[in-house]
């Protein structure tokens, strides 16, 4: 994998979260263990209702104390139950969680202010404006036994030199999801990014393709297809993506960053540049109706932008030592495993993929060889006037000059 240290933020499958259990008084625990204090009256009933008192109080495996809380400020469905309850077990403390929908909402929370969270996954483009404000404490890897577990390819990247403040936990890959039927029927090869930019290919299936509206994500995929580095891109070659932007636009369907899964799922498009995880989503949704065909994905073997997401332990942090338990709990294989069942997510734990589910397993995205993953390449930063030229040609494209 290439490094660097940009990328825009993901769209994110959502699912209701997850409610934490109301604080019970301590009394309650009693019979939540099955025993009934006696409060009939009398000396012998209260000395009873003592010692029940005092075994709940001394039981911590019927109710975590009040400060055994871990507090996450997390992605909206990005961990399930179950993983969340095997955590409170092996810990022996509960878990909060609050939810935030983009990088930018959850950095402007906590650039404000925000208190009261220990673990927090951001995105590794914003991982250094979080160390530049201070917002994250340096890991205590002595406590994170399982950090041998990431595949040495995902670690020690220019965002986060030695890993010093994060772990990467979720990866996704903007690529090309289609419909197998279609695509086999009309001999439609989805393995390069000619799937997108090339008007011969696009004229099989004109009108059936959607891309991302995200200017960072079009001009690399079409860098790539063109044979460059997006993080060494020349104006000559923003120019020449351009140019290659403008002769396919004619044949896409529309610009979209939500509405493809759903559409991806009905039938309605049979080609879209998106993200890996949302192709898992609608694969699934696209199952689950029945549908005559399937959502499948592939990586392009000119290349692909990958996202990373990290796991990180905020400066204001309560309980340092429960956020380190989580980390070390999360790089663990079997519950790493979990994500990936979940979202579909590219792992970088090794030790993760005997737990994948079968069909998981055999996919070359989510499950990808070291040749593929060479291949792959996190965005670097920006600088503000190769930002000000590429929104200047995109602003072009979309209106058609």
């Amino acid at each position: 994998m290439k490094p660097c240290c940009w990328l825009p933020c993901r769209v994110r499958a959502r699912r209701a979260p997850r409610q934490a259990a109301p604080e019970l008084p301590v009394f309650l625990a009693a019979a939540r263990a099955g025993r009934r204090p006696d409060l009939s009256g009398g000396e012998p009933e209260l000395n009873k209702l003592t010692v029940t008192l005092l075994s709940a109080l001394a039981s911590t495996s019927v109710l975590a104390g009040p400060n055994d809380v871990l507090h996450l400020y997390n992605w909206s469905g990005s961990l399930s139950d179950a993983t969340i309850k095997r955590f409170e077990k092996s810990c022996d403390c509960r878990v909060v969680q609050d939810f935030y929908g983009d990088n930018e909402e959850m950095l402007a929370k906590l650039s404000a202010g925000a208190k009261g969270y220990d673990v927090v996954f951001p995105s590794s483009f914003v991982i250094q404006p979080m160390v530049k404000q201070k917002l994250l404490q340096p890991l205590n890897k002595q406590l994170i036994p399982n950090l041998r577990n990431v595949d040495p390819a995902y670690l020690n990247q220019s965002y986060d030199p030695g890993n010093r403040y994060e772990v990467p936990t979720v990866l996704s890959l903007t690529s090309v999801g289609y419909n197998d039927v279609r695509l086999k029927k009309l001999g439609v090869d989805p393995t390069s990014w000619s799937v997108i930019f090339d008007p011969k290919v696009l004229a099989r299936i004109k009108g059936k393709v959607t891309v991302l509206d995200s200017p960072r994500e079009v001009f690399s995929a079409a860098m790539f297809y063109l044979g460059k580095d997006p993080n060494k891109a020349t104006e000559a070659d923003y120019r020449a993506a351009k140019d290659v932007i403008a002769r396919a636009k004619p044949y896409w369907a529309a610009f979209s960053n939500a509405s493809y899964l759903k559409e991806l799922a009905v039938g309605n498009i049979w080609v879209a540049l998106g993200y890996s995880t949302e192709f898992h989503q609608a694969a699934e949704d696209a199952k689950a109706a029945r549908r005559p065909f399937k959502v499948a994905m592939s990586a392009q073997r000119e290349g692909n932008e990958l996202g990373v997401d990290t796991m990180a332990i905020l400066a204001s942090a309560k309980r340092p030592d429960l956020a380190h338990k989580f980390i070390n709990f999360m790089l663990d294989g079997k519950n790493a495993a979990e994500l990936t069942n979940l979202n579909g997510a590219t792992n970088p734990v090794k030790t993760a993929e005997p737990f994948f589910r079968a069909d998981l397993k055999a996919n070359p995205v989510v499950n990808p060889t070291p040749q593929t993953v060479a291949k792959w390449t996190v965005l670097r930063e920006q600088t503000p006037k190769e930002r000000r030229l590429m929104n200047r040609l995109w602003t072009q494209v979309k209106a058609g000059h």
